[in-house]
């Protein structure tokens, strides 16, 4: 069994680095999410990585082509479902009743949630698609 989890983690590896290579930071357990959804000014990007291949595939590089402008979000950070459960389970808390879905994007200012894009927003489009609804958030609210 542990060979087993070893070999699943080294494949999502690659998902986690192209997020981490972009600038995002890893929330891996419920007090690190804490200690950043409780941070009350400026605005946070909360990426909800997945292994999913259509929408992750599209989520990934869509979030990536957004962050090449200058207006972008002061934090950005990720939990992975699947993976980080607690972690992710309690960041699923701050997003107001929404219902879970992953992949998905939250951008919160001053603490409070103002936009989302779904993994329904994501699945189908394409990264382009994505990255243009991303600067729009990035525009109206950051």
């Amino acid at each position: 069994m542990t060979m087993e989890l070893d070999f699943y983690a080294m494949m999502v590896q690659p998902m986690r680095d192209e997020l981490t290579q972009i600038g995002f930071e890893e929330l891996r357990t419920p007090e690190e999410v804490d200690r950043v959804m409780q941070e009350k000014t400026g605005t946070t990007l909360v990426f909800v990585n997945s292994v999913c291949g259509c929408a992750g595939g599209i989520a990934r590089p869509g979030v990536a082509l957004a962050l090449q402008q200058e207006n972008r979000p002061d934090r950005l950070v990720t939990v992975f479902a699947g993976q980080d459960k607690e972690a992710t389970a309690r960041a699923r808390e701050y997003f107001e009743n929404n219902p879970p879905s992953s992949p998905s994007i939250w951008l919160f200012k001053d603490g409070k949630l103002v936009d989302q894009l779904h993994r329904s927003d994501i699945e189908g489009t394409s990264a382009e698609h994505v990255a243009d609804r991303l600067r729009a958030m990035f525009n109206q609210y950051c």
